[in-house]
């Protein structure tokens, strides 16, 4: 799963958001690594609804113009845990790898390497 939709998707895990708030969430929650256009963010949401993972929970008029709001579904967040431990399993394995390489490891600081 590549990272704008991991970040739309966990965007959409606690509330419904429409669009712009989409945006806004994706850029909080990557410390604004990731800036969705509005372009890039439609199209995704678009494949996102039609995979079954989102949905439209409402429609609202808001200065002449409609806002959509978009909420995960029970399978969105099925893909969206499976995606989590995934990424997990991939971290602790660098972990690891930085370990016997005695690396620096955030949070740990420099481990010296392991002896068989």
């Amino acid at each position: 799963m590549q990272e704008p939709t991991f970040l739309i998707l966990t965007a959409l895990a606690t509330r419904p958001l429409h669009g712009y708030g989409i945006i806004q969430a994706v850029g909080e929650l990557s410390d604004s690594e990731v800036r969705l256009r509005p372009g890039t963010l439609y199209g995704a949401l678009d494949r996102l609804a039609e995979q079954g993972l989102i949905e439209v929970e409402r429609e609202e008029a808001v200065d002449g113009r409609l806002r959509r709001y978009y909420r995960l579904t029970d399978g969105g967040a099925a893909v969206l845990t499976r995606e989590v431990e995934r990424l997990r399993r991939r971290a602790a394995t660098a972990e690891a790898q930085l370990r016997d390489r005695g690396g620096i490891i955030p949070g740990l600081g420099r481990i010296a390497p392991t002896t068989p």
